[in-house]
Protein backbone atom coordinates (compact mmCIF):
# COMPACT_ATOMS: atom_id res chain seq x y z
CA UNK A 1 0.00 0.00 0.00
CA UNK A 2 1.30 3.44 -0.92
CA UNK A 3 1.94 5.98 1.82
CA UNK A 4 0.00 9.28 1.88
CA UNK A 5 3.22 11.09 0.99
CA UNK A 6 3.75 8.83 -2.04
CA UNK A 7 0.18 9.34 -3.19
CA UNK A 8 0.57 13.11 -2.88
CA UNK A 9 3.81 13.03 -4.85
CA UNK A 10 2.23 10.97 -7.62
CA UNK A 11 -0.78 13.27 -7.84
CA UNK A 12 1.28 16.45 -7.94
CA UNK A 13 3.81 15.20 -10.50
CA UNK A 14 1.06 13.71 -12.66
CA UNK A 15 -0.80 17.02 -12.58
CA UNK A 16 2.32 18.94 -13.60
CA UNK A 17 3.07 16.63 -16.52
CA UNK A 18 -0.56 16.57 -17.67
CA UNK A 19 -0.72 20.35 -17.59
CA UNK A 20 2.43 20.62 -19.69
CA UNK A 21 1.35 18.04 -22.28
CA UNK A 22 0.18 18.93 -25.78
CA UNK A 23 -3.56 18.36 -26.30
CA UNK A 24 -4.21 15.37 -28.54
CA UNK A 25 -0.65 14.07 -28.26
CA UNK A 26 0.51 11.12 -26.16
CA UNK A 27 0.81 11.82 -22.45
CA UNK A 28 4.37 11.43 -21.18
CA UNK A 29 6.30 11.86 -17.96
CA UNK A 30 7.51 9.75 -15.06
CA UNK A 31 4.10 9.04 -13.56
CA UNK A 32 2.50 8.11 -16.87
CA UNK A 33 5.32 5.68 -17.67
CA UNK A 34 5.19 4.10 -14.20
CA UNK A 35 1.42 3.71 -14.25
CA UNK A 36 1.40 2.45 -17.84
CA UNK A 37 3.86 -0.26 -16.78
CA UNK A 38 1.74 -1.08 -13.73
CA UNK A 39 -1.34 -1.25 -15.95
CA UNK A 40 0.42 -3.64 -18.31
CA UNK A 41 1.19 -5.96 -15.41
CA UNK A 42 -2.35 -5.62 -14.07
CA UNK A 43 -3.83 -6.44 -17.47
CA UNK A 44 -1.77 -9.62 -17.65
CA UNK A 45 -3.00 -10.60 -14.20
CA UNK A 46 -6.62 -9.92 -15.16
CA UNK A 47 -6.32 -12.01 -18.31
CA UNK A 48 -5.30 -14.98 -16.18
CA UNK A 49 -8.55 -14.76 -14.18
CA UNK A 50 -11.51 -16.60 -15.71
CA UNK A 51 -14.31 -15.44 -13.38
CA UNK A 52 -15.82 -12.07 -14.31
CA UNK A 53 -16.71 -11.40 -10.67
CA UNK A 54 -13.15 -12.25 -9.61
CA UNK A 55 -11.84 -9.87 -12.28
CA UNK A 56 -14.02 -7.10 -10.86
CA UNK A 57 -12.75 -7.76 -7.34
CA UNK A 58 -9.15 -7.68 -8.58
CA UNK A 59 -9.83 -4.33 -10.26
CA UNK A 60 -11.32 -3.08 -6.99
CA UNK A 61 -8.11 -4.14 -5.24
CA UNK A 62 -5.80 -2.54 -7.82
CA UNK A 63 -7.73 0.65 -8.55
CA UNK A 64 -6.57 2.69 -5.50
CA UNK A 65 -2.97 2.52 -6.75
CA UNK A 66 -3.98 4.43 -9.88
CA UNK A 67 -6.30 7.03 -8.33
CA UNK A 68 -3.65 9.59 -7.30
CA UNK A 69 -2.48 9.64 -10.92
CA UNK A 70 -6.08 10.01 -12.14
CA UNK A 71 -6.74 12.88 -9.72
CA UNK A 72 -3.60 14.63 -10.88
CA UNK A 73 -4.54 14.41 -14.55
CA UNK A 74 -8.11 15.55 -13.94
CA UNK A 75 -6.95 18.54 -11.91
CA UNK A 76 -4.49 20.00 -14.42
CA UNK A 77 -4.71 18.00 -17.65
CA UNK A 78 -5.45 19.66 -20.98
CA UNK A 79 -6.40 16.71 -23.15
CA UNK A 80 -3.37 14.55 -23.92
CA UNK A 81 -3.98 10.98 -25.10
CA UNK A 82 -3.90 8.78 -22.00
CA UNK A 83 -4.60 5.04 -22.05
CA UNK A 84 -4.08 4.75 -18.29
CA UNK A 85 -6.75 7.35 -17.55
CA UNK A 86 -9.23 5.88 -20.01
CA UNK A 87 -8.73 2.34 -18.73
CA UNK A 88 -9.44 3.60 -15.23
CA UNK A 89 -12.73 5.06 -16.46
CA UNK A 90 -13.82 1.57 -17.48
CA UNK A 91 -12.51 0.01 -14.27
CA UNK A 92 -14.44 2.55 -12.20
CA UNK A 93 -17.65 1.60 -13.99
CA UNK A 94 -16.88 -2.09 -13.47
CA UNK A 95 -16.48 -1.69 -9.70
CA UNK A 96 -19.47 0.63 -9.37
CA UNK A 97 -17.62 3.88 -8.76
CA UNK A 98 -19.85 5.82 -11.12
CA UNK A 99 -18.88 9.22 -9.71
CA UNK A 100 -15.23 8.80 -10.61
CA UNK A 101 -16.10 7.23 -13.97
CA UNK A 102 -18.29 10.23 -14.83
CA UNK A 103 -15.54 12.66 -13.79
CA UNK A 104 -13.09 10.92 -16.12
CA UNK A 105 -15.72 10.61 -18.83
CA UNK A 106 -16.62 14.30 -18.72
CA UNK A 107 -12.93 15.23 -19.01
CA UNK A 108 -12.39 12.78 -21.87
CA UNK A 109 -15.44 13.89 -23.83
CA UNK A 110 -14.55 17.56 -23.34
CA UNK A 111 -11.05 16.95 -24.74
CA UNK A 112 -12.07 14.30 -27.30
CA UNK A 113 -9.77 11.65 -25.81
CA UNK A 114 -10.08 8.19 -27.34
CA UNK A 115 -10.19 4.90 -25.45
CA UNK A 116 -7.43 2.31 -25.97
CA UNK A 117 -7.80 0.31 -29.18
CA UNK A 118 -8.60 -2.91 -27.31
CA UNK A 119 -12.02 -1.56 -26.32
CA UNK A 120 -13.15 -1.28 -29.97
CA UNK A 121 -15.66 1.47 -29.09
CA UNK A 122 -15.26 5.21 -28.80
CA UNK A 123 -15.34 7.03 -25.48
CA UNK A 124 -18.91 8.30 -25.74
CA UNK A 125 -20.26 4.86 -26.66
CA UNK A 126 -18.41 3.11 -23.84
CA UNK A 127 -19.48 5.69 -21.28
CA UNK A 128 -23.15 5.54 -22.33
CA UNK A 129 -23.40 1.77 -22.65
CA UNK A 130 -21.29 0.70 -19.68
CA UNK A 131 -22.81 3.24 -17.27
CA UNK A 132 -26.25 2.05 -18.39
CA UNK A 133 -25.31 -1.59 -17.78
CA UNK A 134 -23.70 -0.79 -14.44
CA UNK A 135 -26.66 1.21 -13.17
CA UNK A 136 -29.05 -1.47 -14.40
CA UNK A 137 -27.20 -4.03 -12.26
CA UNK A 138 -27.12 -1.65 -9.29
CA UNK A 139 -30.88 -1.08 -9.52
CA UNK A 140 -31.45 -4.82 -9.10
CA UNK A 141 -29.85 -4.81 -5.64
CA UNK A 142 -32.02 -4.64 -2.54
CA UNK A 143 -30.13 -1.68 -1.11
CA UNK A 144 -30.19 0.32 -4.34
CA UNK A 145 -30.32 4.11 -3.90
CA UNK A 146 -32.72 4.92 -6.74
CA UNK A 147 -32.36 8.70 -6.42
CA UNK A 148 -28.56 8.51 -6.57
CA UNK A 149 -28.66 6.14 -9.54
CA UNK A 150 -31.12 8.37 -11.38
CA UNK A 151 -28.69 11.24 -10.81
CA UNK A 152 -25.86 9.13 -12.25
CA UNK A 153 -27.94 8.53 -15.37
CA UNK A 154 -28.84 12.21 -15.64
CA UNK A 155 -25.17 13.16 -15.54
CA UNK A 156 -24.19 10.46 -18.04
CA UNK A 157 -26.93 11.60 -20.42
CA UNK A 158 -25.77 15.21 -20.12
CA UNK A 159 -22.15 14.29 -20.86
CA UNK A 160 -22.92 12.33 -24.04
CA UNK A 161 -25.79 14.55 -25.22
CA UNK A 162 -25.42 15.73 -28.82
CA UNK A 163 -22.59 13.26 -29.49
CA UNK A 164 -22.94 10.72 -32.29
CA UNK A 165 -23.41 7.07 -31.32
CA UNK A 166 -25.40 4.06 -32.49
CA UNK A 167 -29.13 4.38 -31.83
CA UNK A 168 -29.13 1.06 -29.96
CA UNK A 169 -26.59 2.36 -27.45
CA UNK A 170 -28.44 5.62 -26.87
CA UNK A 171 -31.64 3.61 -26.47
CA UNK A 172 -30.00 1.58 -23.69
CA UNK A 173 -29.04 4.82 -21.96
CA UNK A 174 -32.62 6.12 -22.09
CA UNK A 175 -34.01 2.76 -20.99
CA UNK A 176 -31.85 2.52 -17.88
CA UNK A 177 -32.44 6.20 -17.12
CA UNK A 178 -36.15 5.48 -17.34
CA UNK A 179 -35.91 2.51 -15.00
CA UNK A 180 -33.89 4.56 -12.51
CA UNK A 181 -36.51 7.31 -12.56
CA UNK A 182 -39.27 4.74 -12.16
CA UNK A 183 -37.48 3.32 -9.11
CA UNK A 184 -37.16 6.88 -7.79
CA UNK A 185 -40.94 7.25 -8.26
CA UNK A 186 -40.68 9.88 -11.01
CA UNK A 187 -43.37 8.36 -13.22
CA UNK A 188 -43.55 11.13 -15.81
CA UNK A 189 -39.79 11.34 -16.19
CA UNK A 190 -39.54 7.56 -16.49
CA UNK A 191 -42.22 7.53 -19.18
CA UNK A 192 -40.42 10.21 -21.19
CA UNK A 193 -37.15 8.28 -21.08
CA UNK A 194 -38.70 4.95 -22.06
CA UNK A 195 -40.53 6.58 -24.97
CA UNK A 196 -37.22 8.08 -26.09
CA UNK A 197 -35.65 4.61 -25.92
CA UNK A 198 -38.45 3.09 -27.97
CA UNK A 199 -38.16 5.83 -30.62
CA UNK A 200 -34.52 4.89 -31.12
CA UNK A 201 -34.91 1.11 -31.01
CA UNK A 202 -38.27 -0.62 -31.42
CA UNK A 203 -36.79 -3.86 -30.05
CA UNK A 204 -35.53 -2.31 -26.82
CA UNK A 205 -38.26 -4.08 -24.83
CA UNK A 206 -40.05 -1.25 -23.06
CA UNK A 207 -43.54 -1.27 -24.60
CA UNK A 208 -45.20 -3.01 -21.65
CA UNK A 209 -43.36 -0.78 -19.20
CA UNK A 210 -44.61 2.28 -21.08
CA UNK A 211 -48.18 0.96 -20.94
CA UNK A 212 -47.92 0.34 -17.19
CA UNK A 213 -46.56 3.82 -16.57
CA UNK A 214 -49.29 5.41 -18.70
CA UNK A 215 -51.94 3.48 -16.76
CA UNK A 216 -50.31 4.56 -13.50
CA UNK A 217 -50.44 8.22 -14.54
CA UNK A 218 -54.11 7.89 -15.52
CA UNK A 219 -54.93 6.45 -12.09
CA UNK A 220 -52.97 9.23 -10.41
CA UNK A 221 -54.84 11.79 -12.48
CA UNK A 222 -58.18 10.24 -11.56
CA UNK A 223 -57.32 10.24 -7.86
CA UNK A 224 -56.21 13.86 -8.05
CA UNK A 225 -59.55 14.88 -9.62
CA UNK A 226 -61.48 12.95 -6.97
Amino acid sequence: MKSPARKHYEQVTAAKAAGAATPGQQQAGEQYELHAAALYDATRTLKSIKSIQAKIEKKRELLPDFLPYVEGVLSEGNGAKDDVLMTMMVWCIDVGDFEKALAIGAYAVKHNIDTPDRYARDTVSILAEEIAEGVKSALAKEDADADALANVMARAAAIVDNHDMHDEIKAKLHKTYGYALRAAEDTEGALDQLKAALALDERIGVKQDIQRLENQLKKQGGQAKA
